[in-house]
């Protein structure tokens, strides 16, 4: 019993472990999101919902009162707009040539590599603790401590559509 009790803990302490390493670097995402809307916004007049909505989706995001599970719903939205943004940008040369862009633009790109890398760190430790959740005997012990089911981090339906790599080329 003692065993299980504490398997679950840990389960649920390296959860919370994930989130809080994806956590530190959705900060320097946002932290790079008013810099790369500024610059944006000097080329992109036409992109103005656009810079508009992932201000929105990040004052969200870091608001106190959201729960986990809908932050990782915040993230994934303020994910897909960041990639119309850099879709949106070759449509505007000038900008693709500016420098402070273009270094915005690699941060951003490095950012996003480590955000998909720990969230499969938190996926694992996710599905980890659901299973200790919803599997016999720990099931009883995580009821009684009132432990739920955390969501994880998932592909949109976009994201999951094969690239066309020849519209790249046709740019």
């Amino acid at each position: 019993m003692v065993i299980m009790y504490n398997s679950l803990i840990s389960k649920k302490n390296q959860v919370d472990n994930a989130f809080a390493s994806i956590d530190v670097l959705l900060q320097k995402r946002w932290d790079l999101i008013p810099n790369l809307v500024a610059v944006a916004q000097n080329y992109m007049r036409f992109e103005q919902k656009t810079l508009t909505k992932i201000a929105q989706l990040r004052t969200k995001a870091i608001s106190e009162r959201v729960s986990a599970n809908t932050r990782v719903g915040l993230e994934n939205e303020i994910s897909k707009t960041l990639g119309n943004i850099i879709v949106a940008v070759e449509a505007y040369p000038e900008l693709k040539s500016n420098e402070h862009f273009l270094q915005l633009q690699y941060s951003l790109n490095e950012i996003e590599e480590q955000i998909s890398a720990a969230r499969r760190f938190y996926n694992t430790a996710v599905k980890e603790y659901n299973n200790a959740v919803e599997m016999f005997p720990t099931n009883f012990i995580a009821s009684w401590m009132n432990y739920q089911l955390k969501v994880q981090f998932k592909a949109t339906a976009q994201e999951r559509q094969n690239v066309n790599v020849r519209n790249l080329f046709n740019q």
